[in-house]
């Protein structure tokens, strides 16, 4: 924060033709469970080993060409042509292995899935990246990343073409055509998650897993989204894929330049840039408590209330004042705010990020104005709105032209905590909390994209 940001990247991002693909690098393992109801057999896939990779694969594959069949005509008013091209495992960890269409060698495709579009073809690594995404994130990361790859093939039947994209580089910028290939992703998983799908089953408990490969494939932090290469942050593909599970085929189909923001943002200075933009983690508790009682004090006497500033207590174990709320607590009984120093808040800022801390803390202090306004601080809705608060101060930070604002990679840790942690979407009894985390992630967008006024303080 304050232009700062931390990166806990486990995959970093890499240019293939027109798609996202990734390199593995040391991470945490969070893996969900699987999602087959029974396997297709992959013996359509050129390459394949006939392996339970391959299995997932072709059972995603079949299922997702199934729902363009039906959407895609839907959609865009002509029917669903088949890829020309075919699709291929490349086994990248055997010499002799043929290379796909788009590589010279299969090693090219080491690490990789890529759609080609001058092949109208798919590929994928199965030695070294479908494997790895199952074993850190579940079967339902798999079937995510492929259904993102045949989003790639969806526009090109629409014309957005490579060529297309060279004449017409502002129109699709790589950045809004990877988020509509995230955005159809979300349109098949929703319907695999009404029970459309013939092979598979994703439910929540598999789906805030998985959501961490697209966390894990966004660009490096401090890319700007006007790179020619740019895939957006984590808060923009998250946000394109719930756009696409919430909205439907219809609504990416219609995104553009113009009706599409993205928050990924480059680093404006250098001390931010060479410190990685974390503040330490004594400093981010000093800025930002500071700058939430400015901003919850203008909502609260906006709302012709008065404000008083929460006393901040630092614990050395999880705050109790008021049931478990995590390792920051609103204590209603007296306007305080305790804030665990010791253990777990300080391991969230290493892992995370410094705006970890800050969405836990702002999600608090929400609670203090909604107390000070009059609402209900326990309870499923009040958990919401806190939460939702959290989001419209971020909206506040994020849009800042000067001062305390936040730093390329800050919304990334926002989703990241929120992902994992229902901290943040605890009522003051520590109770009530929202689940799952891509319900958190909803919520704290609605307070980002629109304001307090989504928040329901009043």
């Amino acid at each position: 924060m304050l232009r700062a940001s931390a990166r806990l990247a486990l995959l970093t991002t890499v240019l293939v033709a027109t798609t996202s693909c990734a390199h593995v690098v040391p991470g945490r393992p969070v893996a969900g469970e699987g999602v087959t109801r029974g396997t297709v057999d992959p013996g359509f896939i050129r390459g394949t080993d006939g392996g339970p990779i391959d299995q997932l694969a072709a059972t995603a594959i079949t299922d997702i060409n199934t729902y363009w069949e039906d959407a895609f005509p839907d959609t865009f008013g002509k029917p669903w042509q088949e890829l020309e091209g075919g699709i291929y495992s490349v086994d990248t960890a055997d010499p002799s292995a043929k290379p796909p269409p788009c590589t010279e060698q299969a090693s090219d495709v080491e690490g990789n899935a890529f759609y080609c579009p001058s092949a109208d073809a798919i590929a994928w690594d199965r030695a070294a990246l479908l494997p790895v995404l199952q074993d850190r994130f579940g079967d339902a990361a798999v079937v995510i990343v492929l259904a993102h790859e045949w989003g790639h093939a969806v526009q090109n039947r629409m014309g957005i073409t490579p060529e297309a994209e060279r004449r017409e580089p502002r129109r699709f910028p790589t950045i809004l055509t990877e988020a509509m290939a995230d955005c159809f992703a979300g349109a098949f998983v929703k319907w695999v998650n009404d029970g459309e799908s013939e092979h598979l089953e994703i439910g929540s408990e598999v789906l805030d897993p998985a959501l961490g490969a697209l966390v894990t494939f966004r660009d490096p932090v401090g890319t700007s989204q006007t790179d020619r290469s740019a895939h957006g942050n984590a808060f923009d593909r998250v946000s394109a894929f719930q756009d696409g599970y919430q909205q439907g085929s219809k609504f990416c189909a219609g995104m553009t330049v113009d009706n599409r923001v993205f928050t990924q943002q480059a680093f404006t200075n250098a001390d931010d840039r060479d410190r990685g933009g974390n503040l330490p983690f004594d400093e981010i508790l000093t800025a930002v408590t500071q700058d939430l009682d400015l901003y919850y004090k203008g909502l609260v006497q906006g709302a012709g209330k008065q404000w008083t500033t929460p006393r901040t207590t630092p614990t050395e174990q999880e705050p109790d004042c008021s049931g478990d709320q995590g390792p920051v607590a609103f204590c209603p009984a007296d306007d305080s705010v305790e804030v665990e120093v010791e253990e777990d808040l300080p391991e969230l800022h290493a892992r995370i990020g410094d705006y970890a801390t800050g969405v836990l803390l702002a999600s608090r202090y929400g609670l203090a104005a909604m107390d000070a306004v009059g609402a209900e601080v326990e309870g499923a809705s009040a958990a919401t709105s806190a939460l939702c608060l959290a989001g419209a101060y971020t909206r506040e930070v994020f849009i800042r032209q000067e001062g305390f604002g936040l730093s390329p990679g800050d919304l990334d840790e926002a989703v990241q905590v929120l992902l994992a942690y229902d901290y943040a979407a605890r009522d003051a009894a520590g109770g009530s909390a929202l689940e799952p985390g891509f319900k958190r992630v909803e919520v704290f967008r609605g307070g980002v994209l629109e304001g307090s006024g989504a928040c329901g303080l009043s």
